[in-house]
């Protein structure tokens, strides 16, 4: 239990009728010792900003700010859940700072300029993946945050962490990630740990960005991966054939244009990228 002096969230889902809605893929982690174990793998959180995307009636906050966190800035789209977070608010003046809104339209390198920021959140599972994808694009890089430490279906997490290794697994968004930062799946997480129980286990990740990525262009990486795993169990020959002077591009690269593409290192996209924007000029 968090001794922070604030009802368990069992009672304040019951004091404000907050019944967790699926339509904003609303699953609530109630046990203090869980949310207390994802904040512990955002590391120490002294003199940090945490920035929390769907805290719903706050139990990851409050473990948050018992950790240490210099403050949190909790963003909530479900305006039902705003006043047990206005609670939190009250218990922790001047280090919980709440914002009403949908999370995809937020300009999250603006919420905290100059300041030591991490993301941790369990994120809602219908704009998970939309969201990371965001910060995995950020410009510049490195980024404005240290880490994301951010909760995902199980599968999800799997393709995040994906390498040639696990095929099936394996594509555009593990390439994207994997480029970007470095990536580890940290614990799973039965369906009974959720109110309401998920149909699916559920896996926090943390991704700490690489300083120094391999030099490529985004748009380009972006553009050769999509070409390349639209047609995964097709040769690279015939997949890239979308892309002008693919077999020149495959050439300048050393890449087998028989090889497929769930076979390739995130560094041989990263040369196939480089030799199209070369060929490309």
């Amino acid at each position: 239990m968090i001794a922070d002096g604030l009802p368990p969230l069992r009672e304040v889902i019951r004091a404000h009728g907050l019944e967790a809605l699926k339509s904003l893929g609303q699953n609530f982690l109630l046990d203090f010792n869980i949310t207390a174990k994802i904040a512990r793998h955002a590391g120490p959180l002294e003199g940090v900003t945490v920035i929390e995307v769907g805290p719903g009636p706050g139990g990851l906050t409050r473990a948050l700010l018992a950790a240490g966190a210099r403050r949190v800035i909790a963003i909530e789209r479900d305006t039902r859940c705003i006043a047990a977070l206005r609670e939190i608010e009250a218990r922790y003046p001047d280090q919980l700072t709440l914002i009403e809104g949908d999370a995809l339209k937020i300009d999250f390198a603006a919420l905290a300029p100059g300041e030591r920021v991490r993301i941790v959140s369990n994120l809602p599972y219908n704009i998970g993946t939309e969201l990371l994808i965001g910060w995995l694009r950020t410009m510049p890089w490195p980024p404005f945050f240290e880490s994301l430490t951010l909760m995902f279906q199980r599968e999800v997490a799997r393709r995040i962490v994906a390498t040639p290794a696990q095929v099936s697994d394996y594509g555009r968004l593990g390439i994207l990630a994997g480029w970007r930062t470095q990536a580890r799946i940290e614990f799973d997480l039965p369906p009974s740990a959720f109110t309401p129980p998920p149909k699916v286990t559920s896996s926090v990740v943390t991704l700490v960005p690489r300083t120094n990525p391999l030099p490529c262009r985004l748009e380009t990486l972006e553009r050769v991966t999509a070409a390349a795993f639209n047609q995964r169990r097709k040769m690279l020959r015939q997949s890239l054939k979308s892309l002008s002077g693919s077999e020149m591009m495959l050439n300048r690269a050393g890449i087998e244009p028989t090889a497929r593409p769930e076979t390739l290192p995130v560094e041989a996209f990263v040369a196939l990228a480089n030799a199209f924007d070369q060929l490309s000029g």
